[in-house]
């Protein structure tokens, strides 16, 4: 029963994403996706969001409040960074219940380039539910993201 609840939750996340057309120039604003997922449903539709925008090849930009499962999108291929954004970093996992999802943090790193995923590493910004933040200029001078335009 669970297994085909998971199943069925799975479905329904991709086909929301699947329903809504796709954005020449997609955004954190335009999806209002900037707060995170609050449950496995939400956290799969930001996985569905990032394979869409990188089968489709479309630009993606990170602007104003990214947190949480929203820093996934860095993982999208032609993904921009405005300067002005600020992105937010703690671990995966169920926050309001204080439970770390190691799977669920992982997941996010990946997505991540490598200076970036060696840093988070690195300063223990993804051990706990502690929010650490870095700007869009950080992410773009110190990390090689590239500047939306």
């Amino acid at each position: 029963m669970r297994r085909a609840a998971r199943a069925f939750g799975l479905l329904a996340a991709l086909l929301m994403v699947a329903a809504r057309p796709a954005f020449a120039d997609g955004s954190v604003s335009s999806l209002g996706m900037g707060r995170g997922a609050a449950t496995d449903a939400e956290f799969r539709r930001f996985e569905a969001v990032v394979g869409q925008y990188n089968a489709s090849g479309e630009r993606f930009r990170i602007d104003g409040h990214c947190q949480s499962a929203c820093t996934m999108f860095l993982g999208i291929r032609h993904v921009c960074v405005e300067p002005g954004a600020t992105l937010l970093f703690h671990a995966g996992g169920a926050m309001r219940q204080g439970r770390i999802n190691p799977d669920k943090t992982r997941r996010m790193q990946a997505r991540y380039n490598g200076k970036l995923r060696g840093f988070v590493k690195a300063n223990h910004y993804m051990d706990t539910f502690q929010f650490h933040s870095i700007s869009g200029v950080e992410m773009i001078k110190r990390f090689g993201y590239p500047a939306c335009r």
